[in-house]
């Protein structure tokens, strides 16, 4: 794929963090049927990571078998065998209980499973034996550590942060089960990310060239495996304010969202499933029922996705399946059209999502410029054609569906991290599940129930709300439930759950008041403070009274100490002010932090909305106003006191530190075992390797005359006990034997193979030392030259130098020569004379010296001195090797026809000195 300008463009550079600290970062698209891994490290700007069979997707499968634990392909095929020990489209299970309706859907799907309650927490166990059970927290987990070693062998350093997908329609308690997951894995989770985010976010950094402020709408139609989202999403430039800088930036925000949490490629594989098998059972092959048997219904289910994918693309195909029961043989020719009569009421689904979404943005489809199918299902060319007539034009199918998700993530976790730095690309995602606060307010008629919306439908997030209890002056609780979701189809509102979610009982408000409201303090109430985070978790940040006091300039004198006095002076004296801290409006939020108040009679938005600046504005001019007014000089002092909270969570809770330390151990033993496993298997596949190895080289000639009979007799015999060993007792040894046996092995043949390895390289060694002495003579010979008796007025080197290289040369022949007739009339089996080490440090000692000779010789400044005069009548018969000095400056080497490196005169400057540097 050829990249956009804007993703070459983009910066992905390491800041701040020494060389070898680990930089990379990873995303994770978990979905219910595949797992991709995306990553970012220096020198891979974005790439998906590879699976260790090199595939870019890895099937979200786990098996437990015999005390191995497998993933992917290789959980599959043990999932043909034994169903009810492959996991497989558990996403949907987090954070639910036994009852859910998601739940129950799942077994009836896949009856195999045993799922039982875990009554502790509320949630449910896939049960493996009667000791063995698994939460679908652990499961994931288990995956999650998968993704990270692809990642971590894709890019070569560890590690420990992530963005992980999700899907948009995952309430609170999905989200914060998926967190513990991550947890559970060692991963720190940087952001949440909304999938139909993601796919926008990588379909925007290669389009940013298109975008102005004008807004662009595009909707992403996102057909998977369990289920389907309709998303519309705007792109345009907004400007921001920086570092006090004006600047543009492209943003996406989500404006609709509309979702079928049932519809996807898996009920159509499960239909296509039940007909294959009712099809079966109506031939009659055997008397037993297909339905009844979890091995023939899983087989079933694997034919029956390959099929959906086939019809895709051809008018029909046949289905055939070896010994699906009782040895008996299946196969049947199944039509685009049977298909499609199999599925008409998921079809009439089909077109829900879109206009679920157009209803939540307020928009119609008019205003669409493009509609992007994401997602396997959408393949299928009859939902094509209905979605085509739903928006009324033609479907864009240029977005890589696969990995989307995967590479917006990836992008994601790059600009969340703090070792590189990415082109800024916003993005506003938006509430599904409004939520809202509801509490009991003493009334003349009695108490009355108050609701109050804090994060509405379509709320942009990240984002702050404070909520003010102005009526309360003793301990109150309140509770944070889930709105108004009538939007929602009935069965969507069922799947999200418990509506309550949390209650926060409040302590020491007496305590509080009393404490603070004294003469000339007024109350501005109870603040809760809200967040609802990037991940769309909502958060209570804090509670607190707020009070304000007017104070005079008397008063204020007064209340001040000696203390504060002196800090003031100190202050005032280097450029501070006369207003207290308490005075100043809280400006660590950059945007605007709503505020509802319980005694609002209206929930729109703009009645919510409090800019901290304007109301900072408002008491200013209150205050002048008074001070006009009265001649005094009145201060309003805030003063704000911590109020204790505490949450009770109502549906599914967080791990405890005992349940969360009992799932890692489990985790870790397991992956333990299979450390365990894959050393073994290492272990003995190097073993085997290595004696076939031996085997063969004992009849090549190189080994044969390399070895002597004694000593070949001696290796054939170890192999040949190894092996019958491996074949018999060793079968079940250990890793640590099988590396024991390896080194004796490697240690009886380690003199052969090095006797060959020497042989080998001997005569390569040699022609290096040899060309080396040569290049080395003739520098000798130019050297000479710019000796101290040769040139005694700007000589270069001293005599002794150069008389040392001569020696150095000479004693190098000598040696060669001696040790190279020594080793010539040795047998090839006898222990050599000459090794390639030897060799190797006479190069190292030659090229030393000729190294500190020739970088003397690059250094060299020649002294200036009158020019002289030179006769003209030079010796035409003198050595082209000999050197020349022309007007006492030194001539650069080069070499000539000859071979030799004859002087050649150099560049003179603009007074025509020549150039003094010397090269060799």
């Amino acid at each position: 794929m050829r990249l956009s300008p804007f993703f070459i463009g983009i910066i992905f550079t390491c800041i701040g963090v020494k060389y070898g600290t680990s930089l990379a970062v990873m995303s994770v698209d978990f979905g219910s049927e595949w797992m991709k891994v995306g990553i970012v490290s220096p020198g891979v700007p974005m790439e998906i990571a590879l699976n260790k069979e090199s595939k870019r997707k890895t099937p979200a499968v786990i098996s437990f078998r015999d005390n191995i634990r497998t993933f992917g392909e290789d959980a599959q095929t043990v999932g043909l065998r034994f169903p009810k020990q492959a996991y497989s489209y558990i996403l949907d299970l987090l954070g639910k209980s036994i009852d859910h309706p998601l739940v129950q859907l799942f077994q009836s799907r896949f009856p195999y499973y045993e799922i039982v309650p875990d009554v502790e927490r509320g949630t449910i166990y896939f049960k493996q034996d009667d000791k063995t059970f698994f939460s679908p927290e652990e499961l994931i987990a288990q995956f999650l550590v998968k993704a990270k070693e692809f990642a971590e062998n894709g890019a070569n350093q560890p590690i420990k942060e992530c963005v992980i997908t999700v899907p948009g329609f995952f309430n609170q308690v999905e989200r914060k089960s998926l967190l513990q997951a991550a947890e559970l894995a060692g991963l720190k989770v940087l952001q949440l990310i909304n999938d139909y985010t993601a796919v926008a976010l990588n379909y925007g950094i290669f389009r940013t060239k298109s975008f102005n402020e004008t807004a662009q709408y595009v909707m992403f139609y996102d057909m998977g495996a369990s289920s389907t989202t309709a998303t519309l999403v705007s792109y345009q430039n907004i400007k921001t304010k920086e570092r006090g800088f004006l600047e543009t930036h492209p943003q996406l925000s989500i404006l609709g969202v509309g979702y079928d949490r049932t519809l996807g490629g898996l009920e159509i594989q499960l239909r296509l499933r039940d007909y294959l098998a009712k099809k079966f059972n109506e031939m009659k092959k055997t008397p037993n029922d297909v339905f009844k048997n979890p091995r023939a219904l899983a087989k079933l289910f694997k034919e029956a996705g390959r099929l959906k994918n086939v019809l895709s693309a051809n008018f029909e195909h046949y289905a055939q399946i070896e010994g699906l029961l009782d040895e008996k043989d299946f196969k049947l020719l199944v039509t685009r059209d049977e298909l499609e009569n199999l599925i008409p009421d998921l079809l009439k689904r089909v077109a829900g999502p879109v206009e679920q979404a157009l209803k939540t943005s307020h928009l119609t489809k008019d205003i669409l410029n493009q509609v992007v199918l994401v997602g396997a299902g959408t393949r299928v060319p009859k939902i094509q054609e209905i979605l085509q007539k739903t928006v009324g034009q033609e479907l864009a199918k240029n977005l890589n569906t696969d990995e989307a998700a995967a590479m917006g993530a990836v992008y994601k976790a790059a600009d969340l991290s703090t070792g590189f730095k990415v082109t800024k690309f916003l993005t506003k995602d938006a509430v599904l599940f409004p939520i809202q606060i509801i509490f009991q307010r003493d009334t003349k008629e009695g108490i009355k129930t108050v609701k109050r919306t804090l994060f509405g439908l379509m709320n942009p997030y990240p984002q702050k709300k404070i909520i003010t209890f102005n009526k309360h002056t003793d301990d109150f609780s309140f509770t944070a439930n889930y709105g108004d979701l009538d939007y929602l189809p009935e069965h969507e509102v069922d799947n999200v759950g418990a509506r309550n979610l949390s209650e926060y009982k409040l302590n020491g408000v007496t305590d509080a008041l009393k404490k603070n409201l004294k003469e000339n303090t007024e109350s501005k109430g109870i603040k809760a403070h809200f967040g609802l985070d990037e991940s769309g978790i909502l958060n209570l940040i804090n509670v607190e009274l707020v009070v304000e006091k007017t104070m005079n300039s008397s008063e204020e004198d007064e209340d001040e100490g000696t203390l504060s006095k002196i800090g003031n002076s100190f202050s005032k004296l280097f450029g501070g002010n006369n207003k207290h801290e308490e005075d100043e409006t809280p400006q660590q939020e950059e945007k605007p932090v709503h505020e509802v108040h319980d005694d609002d009679k209206s929930e729109s938005p703009q009645q919510e909305q409090i800019n901290p600046k304007e109301e900072k504005q408002q008491n200013t001019t209150e205050t002048k106003n008074t001070t006009e007014t009265n001649n005094v000089k009145p201060k309003i002092v805030t003063h704000k006191e911590p109020i204790a909270s505490q949450e009770i969570v109502f549906s599914i809770g967080r791990l405890s530190k005992e349940q969360f330390e009992k799932s890692l151990e489990k985790i870790q033993k397991l992956d333990q075992v299979e450390r365990d496993i894959n050393r073994r298997a290492t272990a003995l596949n190097n073993l085997e390797s290595f004696i076939i190895d031996v085997q063969n080289k004992l009849y090549d000639d190189e080994y044969v005359e390399a070895a002597n009979e004694e000593e070949t007799e001696k290796i054939r015999k170890a192999c040949s006990e190894v092996s019958d060993w491996l074949y018999e007792d060793g079968s079940e040894a250990d890793a640590a034997t099988y590396e024991k046996k390896l080194d004796e092995i490697q240690e009886l043949t380690r003199q052969l193979f090095s006797r060959v390895w020497e042989h080998k390289e001997r005569p390569e060694a040699l022609k290096a030392l040899h060309s080396m002495l040569n290049h080395s003579s003739v520098f000798f010979k130019t050297a000479k030259n710019f000796t101290e008796s040769n040139n005694p007025d700007n000589f270069v080197f001293k005599d002794s130098e150069v008389e040392t290289l001569e020696k150095l040369i000479a004693d190098t022949n000598e040696w060669a020569d001696k040790l190279e007739k020594e080793q010539s009339v040795l047998k090839k089996s006898e222990h050599p004379k000459l090794t390639v080490k030897m060799l190797m440090d006479k190069m190292a000692a030659l090229d030393r010296e000729v190294k500190y000779l020739v970088n003397k010789l690059r250094n060299f400044r020649p002294k200036k001195t009158a020019k002289s005069e030179k006769t003209s009548n030079t010796t035409k018969d003198q050595s082209e090797t000999e050197e020349s000095v022309i007007d006492e400056t030194i001539e650069e080497p080069q070499t000539g026809d000859n071979g030799t490196e004859t002087i050649e005169p150099t560049n003179t400057d603009k007074n025509g000195n020549k150039d003094s540097h010397s090269e060799l």
